[in-house]
Formats: structure tokens, C-alpha cells, sequence
């Protein structure tokens, strides 16, 4: 009875401290951001998508979602970003997607190493993983 006890106790603590955590800093955990919480290394996640390029951002315009700060080229790409960020933001949260994708290793990126699939931007740490079927990505089929 006082192990059964016990453990119950345990449980409620444990949940009650997960439950207590700050649910921005646990989403931040998965992404590949530099020490103050700046994705894609300072470059504009919009660019890849209007300019079809890596560009880097303006340290005066960004903007900052579920605790990560983007950058942004301009106005218009931080105002499109924040109208729908799920659309920009790169997936495997900014980490390699080639390692991501095979290993589920974190690998940091070159943000001027990049491919738009099916409407979503794949980072990579470098330009030979960059071919979706060598970056073990799957597209879509017509």
C-alpha cells in the first residue's frame, strides 16, 4: 500500500511539472536556433518562397513567433510571414533535412542550401544533399 502510495504521488508531481513547463520553450527545443532564439541563422524564411534565393534578413525587421525570431528582407515578406507562418517556416524545424530525414540527427545548416517541395522549404548543410531523391524526400506523385 505504500509503494502504491508512493508511486501515485510520483505521478502527480511528474505530471504537474510537465504540465508546469512553459510550453513556448519546449517548442523551441526543436528548432536549430543560434543562442538568442534567432532561426535560419538571420535569414528571410519568406525569400526562399518570392525570390526563389537565400537572403539574409534586416536586423530591424523581424519578427517573433512561438519564441523564435525571424528576420526579414522586408516589410512585405515579414507582414506575408506573419500572416500564415506554418506556409514559410522550414521544416525538421531549420535542421538538416537530408540528416533529419535519415538519421533524425540535428545538423546544423547553410542557409544558402535549400529546396522548395511541394510548397515546403527543406534546409540542408550542404548543396550535394540539396536533390530531393538523394535527401531521401519523398514529393508528390500527379
Amino acid at each position: 500500500m505504500k509503494k502504491t502510495f508512493t508511486l501515485i504521488l510520483i505521478s502527480v508531481f511528474t505530471a504537474g511539472f510537465v504540465s508546469a513547463q512553459n510550453p513556448t520553450e519546449l517548442h523551441k527545443k526543436h528548432y536549430n536556433l543560434d543562442k538568442n532564439g534567432l532561426a535560419i541563422q538571420g535569414y528571410d524564411p519568406v525569400s526562399y518562397f518570392t525570390g526563389k534565393k537565400a537572403q539574409e534578413g534586416k536586423k530591424d525587421i523581424t519578427l517573433t513567433t512561438e519564441g523564435i525570431t525571424y528576420r526579414f528582407a522586408t516589410t512585405q515578406d515579414r507582414d506575408l510571414f506573419k500572416s500564415s507562418p506554418a506556409k514559410y517556416q522550414p521544416q525538421f524545424g531549420g535542421w538538416c533535412a537530408y540528416a533529419m530525414g535519415a538519421t533524425g540527427e540535428k545538423v546544423d545548416i547553410d542557409p544558402g542550401t535549400f529546396k522548395l517541395i511541394d510548397g515546403k522549404l527543406y534546409l540542408f548543410y550542404n548543396a550535394f544533399l540539396t536533390t530531393p531523391k538523394r535527401a531521401g524526400i519523398r514529393t508528390k506523385t500527379t
